[in-house]
């Protein structure tokens, strides 16, 4: 057996074309270059300049990827690595080849079809079974990390052709050894709309909180709109926190009282009434299995290719490579 020795390498990409602009940072189609003629399709996410000035913010990069590249689930972008460029760290990860929930969602809502419910329940049931693994992920010291998502929603959920479900972006998510730069001033993490009433509120959230998006997300895939609607936060914070749990009777006259019952208890204000995300998903799937029509990748597939016939094929030609750009792995600086 060889004695142990680092193993030095130098892993390029090229960056094909841009896939996703957020706030904090872009995700470029790229391919990773290795010796021999190697090359293996990856997504790579760049932090934006502004932000990697500021070293809150830059932490909350770097946190994603170290907390999420051991998030190893069939339901979870894989993260592969940090690297350090000339402008900058970048994230190596999974590519996708399919769309986000939300554009799911859009699409039926322009058609004005209703999503098919054993294809909402499913999708759904599989994002819960990638937040049960992260809420209960142990590190290899064994100590629970209790990492919460704390921006779960239908942009942040992608769909594969081939029928997978998997949870993106744990950019700011939070574990319990982690840094959290809205610990200590007033600061919102997340989007308001799918946010728990004690995440709106500025408070210490845990696993019931991502409960609570996943209900406000699973209302949406049955309802084709959002449950809850203020922007600004003081009117979100009276909507949410404030008024009466909403009556999901009158909002969703045509959905199975199995699932309103199943999406009220997720909703629910206070947290201790909230089911785990592991019941939540269970609830789905034997829901599913009771209408006779359990979800699987086949059905999602086949619903995919259906509704996307010209995205669904695979590309005829290569992709128009807009930019290029090699970038050396090296170890990430030290924080």
């Amino acid at each position: 057996m060889a004695d142990s020795k680092d193993l030095v390498t130098e892993t390029r990409f090229r960056l094909l074309r841009e896939v996703a602009r957020g706030g904090m940072a872009t995700v470029y189609e790229a391919e990773q270059l290795g010796a021999s003629g190697f090359s293996k399709r990856m997504a790579v996410k760049i932090i934006h300049d502004r932000f990697a000035e500021h070293e809150e913010w830059l932490q909350l990069f770097i946190d994603e990827a170290k907390l999420s590249a051991n998030l190893v689930h069939g339901n979870i972008v894989q993260i592969y690595f940090l690297g350090q460029s000339a402008s900058g760290p970048f994230i190596a990860m999974e590519f996708i080849k399919g769309i986000t929930l939300r554009t799911l969602i859009n699409t039926h809502r322009k058609r004005r079809e209703p999503l098919p419910p054993d294809i909402a329940a499913y999708c759904a049931s599989r994002v819960c079974r990638a937040l049960d693994f992260a809420h209960h992920y142990v590190n290899d010291d064994g100590e629970r990390l209790e990492i919460v998502h704390r921006d779960v929603s239908p942009g942040n959920v992608m769909l594969t052709w081939d029928g997978h479900v998997k949870l993106a972006d744990f950019g700011i998510a939070k574990a319990r050894t982690m840094f959290d730069p809205s610990a200590s001033k007033p600061l919102l993490l997340g989007k308001k709309h799918y946010m728990a009433p004690e995440q709106l509120l500025g408070r210490a959230v845990d696993s019931r909180a991502d409960v609570f998006s996943m209900g406000v997300v699973l209302f949406e895939l049955f309802a084709l709109r959002t449950l809850f609607t203020e922007n600004e936060t003081l009117a979100a914070i009276e909507e949410v926190v404030v008024s009466p749990t909403p009556d999901l009777d009158p909002l969703l006259p045509m959905v199975d009282i199995g699932v309103r019952g199943i999406i009220g208890g997720a909703i629910s204000k206070d947290p201790k009434s909230r089911p785990s995300a592991a019941v939540l998903g269970l609830s789905l799937d034997k829901w599913n299995m009771a209408q006779g029509t359990p979800g699987s990748p086949e059905r999602l597939q086949q619903h995919l290719a259906a509704l996307f016939p010209e995205s669904y094929q695979p590309p005829t030609r290569r992709t128009r490579e807009i930019r290029s750009a090699d970038i050396p792995d090296t170890r990430p600086r030290a924080r």
